[in-house]
């Protein structure tokens, strides 16, 4: 997928996001984050576009922690992360494709990984708030599904920070059913998972499903659509996986 692409795709998710929180009210709890309200959760995200967006407005080459998240509610909260969020497009609409900042995930360019970082950020979040609100979440596009699932498996979860480990070693298959190539094998051990794009030797355990439903699943926004061989590696991933 194309820089560009991911622009659009933030556009659009972040103002899903927005109008489901409004419709649902900053009062209400986010059935996907138990422990958050509404409220919390533009909160975070809104911050997390402010503190993405000056990495490349601001060209900044070394890490900066995330600033304050506001004291604000309702409708003057709202619009706090419609204006956020509107920044942070405009801002990589507008960069120069070889603009040097701060990132933490292999990319062919700092402006296409936090195009696509955000693009992700958003959408995991916008169904966050589509649960806060009730009714059908909005479809998420395979191609697009099937990139989020390759940015959690190589990208986060390739990081130190990952706590998906097993003291024996096991291998958890991902197969998305409908995109050609999407599969995934990932060898848990007592370091950070290694996964290789492609069905790579035997799987202890393998989760399927159409990739717009694995995405979210894996997660943690939905259960595991299907499961096949040994259960435990699933749930090893249930409880380990979530990322700070």
């Amino acid at each position: 997928m194309e820089t560009a692409e991911f622009i659009r795709i933030l556009d659009r998710e972040g103002q899903l996001l927005a109008s489901a929180a409004e419709q649902a009210g900053t009062d209400a709890k986010v059935p996907t984050c138990p422990d958050w309200q509404v409220r919390d959760l533009l909160r975070h995200t809104g911050a997390v576009h402010r503190w993405a967006r000056a990495f490349v407005a601001e060209e900044l080459t070394d890490f900066r922690p995330f600033g304050d998240e506001p004291d604000l509610d309702g409708q003057e909260l709202v619009a706090w992360f419609r204006a956020g969020h509107r920044l942070l497009v405009d801002t990589l609409d507008s960069a120069a494709p070889d603009v040097r900042c701060w990132h933490f995930l292999p990319a062919p360019s700092p402006l296409a990984f936090w195009a696509r970082r955000q693009a992700h950020e958003t959408t995991v979040h916008r169904l966050d708030a589509e649960a806060a609100r009730g009714g059908t979440p909005t479809e998420i596009g395979r191609d697009f599904a099937a990139d989020g699932i390759d940015e959690l498996l190589r990208g986060f979860h390739a990081r130190d920070k990952s706590r998906v480990r097993s003291a024996e070693p096991r291998v958890l298959r991902v197969r998305a059913s409908d995109a050609d190539g999407a599969v995934w094998t990932v060898r848990l051990t007592g370091q950070p998972p290694a996964t290789e794009l492609g069905e790579a030797g035997d799987a202890d355990c393998e989760v399927s499903g159409p990739a717009a439903r694995l995405y979210p699943a894996l997660w943690n926004r939905l259960p595991l659509p299907h499961v096949t061989g040994d259960a435990s590696v699933a749930e090893l991933w249930r409880e380990k996986s979530a990322v700070g």
